[in-house]
């Protein structure tokens, strides 16, 4: 069915509506996607989330196309009210390459001017068919909103697909968005612009904003700052990452990528030509542009979690320490678009919603002038995994347990002046070799009485066998249960020592007496001597808090591949963990395991081989934990 907006004046297109819209949502269904999240096994969307998204995209662009009952009475009233204030539009806005993107738009009726937020959708084959929810919270907090599909993204058929080959945030991206806001600037002569994004979408608003001084203010959810070393570094592929994102284009390789994006995708795909991979990846960082960024002044809010799958949040971290505009970084539990993503789609609308709530603010402070706190914000707010209080669940329908947990009393969060202010210190923990009988290796402090590095000491696994030492189930939703109260538990007796080595503290106890053991905040920094039968070993290095039953949780990981070694010739490597905001009860064990694989990872393992560790004089292997 196609249908004809109700208020026709304005530049809009005819909706050509979605297929299968007009069964009706209830309260119950956007309750369990509120708690669910957007992602469901094989790291795809939530068909209801779908549903429920194009649901209220009709509803907004339509007048008597869906039968009262459609959507839940509060919903439905927050559309009744978005449509007194603004008028809905559907758009194809041509670049200046000829390819139409699709876009849909709320303008402001009162007189204005007012201020304009435009949304560059995320990666998925859905576009801006997923971000309801925060054009209505943005049209009633007063704005004009633009949303769009970035080019080349989308599924055959839906209105929300854009034309033209996916440019992965390159330069046709960036014209593309200063295409998006001379159309505003034309239509809608907005008092001044702002980008709001999540994920792809948070990228390309930063490197518009670098380009294009127009743009004010800028929030970036889930996101990245640097693609390059989201996509490789430690000499490692994060080819899970990549594999996922294919997923969610709405096509094949083929029909999705130009020639050239083809190419560096295959190249990292098949481990050849890295370099230029790299540096194909820098020209698409917004860390690239930083100064650009501060000759403009725009001021930049962050949102990004600790167990990122997709863009890990070192990454992140390091791009943001090197701003010198109005920033805010928030880190929260979970994996990507797991604390904002029910909410941009509007399944959490009308209810409090922190992760949201503060973007907004961001927003209405640096465009409209606001005085609302946000000038009084620390830099960075950090929330502590797993501080949550939780209670068994039950679905919203029937009432029945469902086997997980829901949140019943928010983590902790702190906030910090910057970033350095995070790790107020550090604790150095020697390793040491085989405990009595063969046992794990310890981790020893150097205040220990029994004092200083060990040395002397060599360990050795058999490689190519991934353990039960892995960072996460599936990438985004193992952290969509962390999210959700459902952090994962490890049995850390299932660990195959024969294919993994493990070092462990004594039980910790706190210094002041209290519930805390140590408190982790920032990114640990490990140094092992290695040797190998071949000439490259893949190492993955995972923290864990472990209980006195030996059960765990991640506290962190990162993996390393080394190259050029030698059975008879020792090499010394460093590198920094993930960061985390962790407390490890007192009580409790930390443990380091170290094997040569993880699922989310290209490894440069040579399977039966066999990688030795030690610490020899001079070369002495440890652990740096950071401390808050």
């Amino acid at each position: 069915m196609r249908h004809r907006l109700p208020i026709t004046d304005g530049p809009s297109e005819e909706f050509p509506g979605f297929p299968g819209v007009g069964a009706a949502l209830t309260e119950a269904d956007t309750d369990r996607l509120a708690a669910d999240g957007l992602w469901v096994p094989g790291g795809t969307v939530h068909p209801e989330a779908v549903r429920l998204g194009q649901t209220l995209v009709t509803a907004l662009l339509t007048d008597g196309a869906l039968p009262d009952g459609t959507l839940p009475a509060a919903l439905a009233e927050r559309v009744a009210r978005v449509r007194r204030l603004a008028l809905p539009g559907y758009h194809r806005v041509e670049t200046t390459d000829g390819h139409r993107l699709s876009a849909f738009s709320l303008r402001q009726l009162a007189p204005g001017p007012h201020a304009l937020v435009v949304l560059p959708s995320g990666w998925t084959p859905f576009g801006w068919g997923l971000l309801p929810g925060a054009c209505v919270a943005l049209a009633l907090r007063g704005y004009h909103v633009l949303a769009y599909t970035p080019r080349g993204l989308g599924a055959p058929g839906l209105p929300t697909t854009s034309e033209g080959h996916i440019d992965v945030a390159g330069p046709l991206d960036v014209a593309d968005g200063s295409t998006l806001v001379d159309f505003a600037v034309e239509h809608f002569a907005p008092a001044v612009t702002g980008f709001m994004g999540e994920s792809y979408g948070s990228g390309i608003g930063q490197l518009v904003a670098a380009h294009d001084e127009r743009v004010a203010a800028v929030v970036a959810l889930s996101t990245w700052g640097n693609l390059a070393t989201s996509l490789y570094a430690n000499r490692t592929r994060h080819l899970a990452a990549v594999r996922t994102l294919l997923r969610l284009t709405g096509g094949s390789p083929e029909e999705k990528f130009g020639e050239e994006n083809r190419r560096i995708l295959h190249d990292f795909l098949d481990d050849r030509n890295l370099d230029a991979v790299v540096r194909w990846a820098e020209r698409r960082s917004p860390e690239t542009y930083t100064e650009l960024t501060d000759d403009h002044g725009t001021p930049t809010f962050f949102s990004n979690t600790w167990h990122e799958s997709l863009f890990p949040v070192n990454e992140l971290v390091d791009a943001f320490d090197r701003l010198r505009v109005p920033k805010r970084l928030n880190l929260w539990i979970g994996d990507h678009a797991a604390p904002e993503g029910a909410g941009l789609l509007g399944a959490r609308s009308g209810r409090p919603d922190p992760v949201l709530d503060e973007a907004y603010a961001w927003l209405d402070h640096h465009l409209k002038g606001e005085r609302n706190g946000v000038e009084d914000w620390d830099e960075v707010c950090a929330q502590v995994m797993f501080t949550y209080a939780t209670e068994p669940a039950a679905d919203p329908v029937t009432g029945q347990p469902t086997g997980a947990r829901r949140i019943v009393g928010a983590a902790a969060r702190e906030t910090r002046p910057t970033w350095r202010d995070v790790t107020v210190g550090h604790e150095v923990l020697a390793l040491t070799g085989e405990g009595p009988g063969g046992t794990d290796g310890g981790l020893l402090p150097l205040d220990d009485g029994e004092g200083g590095l060990a040395t002397g000491w060599r360990r050795s696994f058999l490689a190519g066998v991934d353990t039960e030492a892995t960072a996460m189930g599936e990438p985004l939703r193992t952290g969509q249960e962390e999210w959700n109260g459902d952090p994962r538990t490890y049995d850390t007796r299932k660990i195959d020592r024969r294919h993994a080595l493990a070092w462990t503290t004594g039980p910790l106890a706190a210094a002041d007496g209290g519930p805390v053991g140590r408190r982790v905040r920032g990114a640990p920094g490990l140094r092992l001597t290695v040797r190998s039968t071949t000439g490259t070993a893949g190492l993955v290095a995972h923290l864990f808090d472990v209980a006195e039953d030996d059960s765990a949780r991640i506290v962190t990981h990162e993996p390393l591949n080394v190259h050029d070694l030698a059975p008879d010739r020792d090499t010394t490597v460093t590198w920094r963990l993930q960061a985390a905001a962790y407390d490890i009860p007192a009580g409790h064990r930390l443990m380091l395991v170290v094997d040569s694989k993880d699922p989310l990872y290209g490894d440069a393992t040579v399977t039966w081989t066999r990688t030795e560790i030690g610490s020899p004089p001079g070369a002495a292997s440890f652990l740096e934990l950071p401390l808050g």
